[in-house]
């Protein structure tokens, strides 16, 4: 196929973001068992970081690799033809590019929509209501089923319907919004946008679903330790509270920019022990784990700035990518 050369350079940067995507996701997704396992004997706050950062990273890093390699030399070193024939291959794998990004952004549009309609649907049927030791007025839904969660993405509203607010007590209903704020203060929401627009490993496949229930099921646990805040009192309104609402008819969800105070039932076992204090929790020194990774990510950084500054560099990313286009 002959394609010119501003075709050409776009040819180039999906097949080479696949490639490499395809690698670095795959090695994620091989660490993903052990990192899940690693998570589980650290804090929900740290080990929901180190999921989202390992879930992230192969795109993030895909990307940077062809902005910072990729096109800097097929401009600088790339004689400006006007057209040049591109190999089969190549093209499969361009399209292969082509079709992550097309899938994902679609799936991410179609949320977006679907979370907007639920948005207006909610401050359509809701009053916002402003409760007592609140600073935030709510929005309540009139309906008996079980709806207490914080809903968007740039500005998240906390939902909650008039069945919660009478089933709950002052307390556990205090205790049930902090979680919710918790989730707001974390922007847990927003990284659910990142991890839904992160595409997978190979076009519709689902290779991170596991990596991204862990993730969810550990935000969980950081904003119930954060609404809890060490007081034995507030973990145990906040533990009656989830009792409360799994008893209630719940609400189904209808969109995925939604934290609920239940996210998955087969957690919720779990969950009430951890604030009941009936679970062990046995911490790996994050501490020091959190300065291991940054200095593993400084010298990292440190050594892709240094590659892409020597000119060397840029001359064996073009003879890859002459081979590449072939």
């Amino acid at each position: 196929m002959i394609l010119p050369y501003i075709l050409r350079l776009v040819c180039l940067c999906f097949a080479s973001f696949f490639l490499i995507y395809a690698a670095l996701s795959l090695a994620a997704w091989l660490l993903a068992p052990s990192a899940i396992r690693l998570g589980e004997s650290l804090k929900p706050r740290f080990a929901a970081r180190l999921l989202l950062v390992l879930r992230l990273s192969p795109v993030a890093v895909s990307a940077f690799i062809v902005s910072a390699l990729c096109v800097p030399s097929y401009l600088w070193l790339e004689p400006d033809a006007k057209a040049e024939r591109v190999g089969i291959a190549c093209c499969f794998v361009a399209l292969l590019g082509v079709a992550l990004w097309v899938f994902s952004l679609a799936r991410v549009l179609r949320a977006i929509l679907v979370s907007l309609r639920y948005r207006r649907q909610c401050e359509r049927e809701s009053n916002a209501t402003l409760i007592p030791n609140q600073q935030e007025p709510l929005l309540v839904v009139d309906t008996d089923r079980a709806m207490l969660a914080l809903a968007g993405v740039i500005r998240p509203r906390v939902v909650v319907s008039r069945g919660v607010l009478q089933a709950l007590s002052p307390h556990q209903l205090d205790a049930a919004l902090e979680h919710e704020r918790a989730h707001q203060f974390s922007r847990d929401n927003l990284k659910r946008f990142l991890l839904l627009l992160a595409p997978g490993i190979f076009p519709l496949s689902r290779g991170f679903a596991a990596m991204d229930r862990s993730w969810a099921r550990f935000t969980e646990w950081a904003a119930d330790d954060r609404a809890a805040a060490g007081n034995s009192q507030r973990s145990l309104s906040l533990a009656e509270a989830l009792v409360r609402v799994a008893r209630m008819v719940p609400s189904s969800r209808a969109s995925l920019f939604v934290s609920c105070l239940i996210e998955d039932g087969r957690d919720l076992f779990v969950r009430v022990d951890r604030l009941l204090g009936l679970e062990a929790h046995a911490e790996k020194a994050p501490h020091k784990m959190r300065a291991l990774l940054a200095g593993i990510s400084l010298v990292i950084t440190g050594l892709v700035v240094a590659a892409v500054m020597r000119p060397a560099t840029l001359y064996s990313v073009h003879r890859l990518l002459e081979h590449l286009i072939r």
